[in-house]
């Protein structure tokens, strides 16, 4: 029972990190196919409603593998939420482990991306001042972590309906704060593109991509138990997917 419980969690985190790692090149994917390959330029707006359509069916496919992977994620966010919901054994699993899982798949899939496709940028960066940065990623966070533990607990429905609000809100979000701070609402990913550039230690990275959203999701977290009390949805959000 043992060896087959540590099986199971040692499939988990390989799956954290291959979805990490697929994650950040799918977003990157998405614009090199609509801008070089379908020839669309950024000023055109059929550019952005191809792209936008693209990244909600993207949503909806990390969604389908994140079911077969029995919960795997690529954002810390979501597992977050279920180890401050759960017991303390998760949340050193979780801490411990499937985050580091993540953020190393964002790393490595970051660095082979770049030595793939040179031209692909350099991902997200914070255009505002850092304390405008961090009430941006905290206030999406806050946003994003509130909807999935709603989804979680009280809308009726399929998974496609479920997946498609999710789809829908984290697309608005991101869109919201794509001038500010990118939108990321994603530690793991952001802190990939922060190593590739050498800037994963600065004090804005740590703030803004880390500790505000942590911190937003803490809020959301602790608003949403002080509403709904700590009920078993509550404790099963963890299985909710994440952007």
């Amino acid at each position: 029972m043992g060896n087959k419980k540590m099986g199971k969690k040692g499939l988990l985190l390989m799956s954290d990190f291959v979805l990490s790692f697929l994650w950040v090149w799918s977003g990157s994917l998405i614009k090199l196919f609509v801008y070089n390959i379908l020839g669309l330029g950024h000023e055109r707006p059929t550019f952005q409603i191809v792209r936008y359509a693209l990244s909600i069916l993207n949503m909806f496919f990390f969604a389908v593998l994140g079911k077969l992977c029995e919960g795997a994620t690529y954002n810390p966010l979501t597992v977050f939420a279920g180890a401050i919901s759960g017991e303390f054994r998760q949340f050193l699993f979780i801490v411990g482990a499937r985050i580091p899982a993540q953020v190393l798949g964002s790393i490595y899939g970051v660095r082979l991306l770049i030595d793939t496709f040179p031209e692909i940028g350099r991902g997200p960066k914070l255009n505002v001042d850092i304390h405008r940065g961090s009430l941006t990623e905290g206030l999406l966070a806050f946003v994003i972590v509130t909807i999935l533990l709603g989804l979680t607990r009280s809308v009726p429905g399929s998974f496609f309906r479920k997946t498609w609000i999710s789809s829908v809100s984290k697309l608005t979000l991101q869109i919201l704060g794509s001038d500010l701070t990118g939108g990321v609402m994603n530690p793991a990913s952001a802190m990939g593109w922060a190593y590739a550039r050498g800037d994963h230690i600065t004090k804005e990275h740590i703030l803004v991509y880390w500790l505000a959203p942590i911190e937003g999701t803490l809020l959301a977290v602790w608003i949403f138990k002080l509403i709904f009390g700590t009920g078993k949805e509550a404790k099963e959000h963890v299985k909710a997917k994440s952007d």
